[in-house]
């Protein structure tokens, strides 16, 4: 992907998301996903699980897009419970990692009172830029 990191020299370096980036191309929005299979159906309850299965949700959604998850330059989260994404960081790191990959773009992470699908416990929205 033909994009640039961008990172004020007299910062300090951000851990798991950058600062900016900077990207051109063909450009795949993928609405909020959750954490529901293909049909529509919850399978844990649990924040972590549900994660993963968004994070799945989102790379299915860009490989239809002849995308993949180095091409996302930005990412929402949003989550009803922020003790549980504080408490369980280092999980959600290692299956972001699995999923995603080392590919850290910039985002927003936003604690929310409730999600429209009520057993969700985290919506994930993206943005990506395929190169031309």
């Amino acid at each position: 992907m033909k994009h640039e990191i961008i990172q004020p020299d007299h910062w300090a370096k951000p851990v798991g998301y950058a600062n900016g980036i900077s990207a051109r191309g063909r450009i795949v929005q993928v609405g909020g996903q959750v954490g529901w299979d293909e049909n529509c159906q919850f399978h844990s309850d649990d924040f972590v699980d549900q994660v993963r299965q968004t994070l799945i949700n989102i790379v299915t959604v860009l490989e239809h897009a002849d995308a993949k998850p180095e091409h996302i330059i930005q990412m929402t989260w949003y989550f009803t419970d922020r003790d549980a994404y504080k408490s369980r960081m280092k999980e959600i790191g290692a299956v972001y990692r699995s999923i995603i990959g080392r590919h850290f773009p910039p985002m927003a992470a936003v604690q929310v009172v409730a999600l429209m699908e009520d057993r969700a416990k985290v919506e994930i929205q993206v943005l990506a830029v395929v190169p031309d």
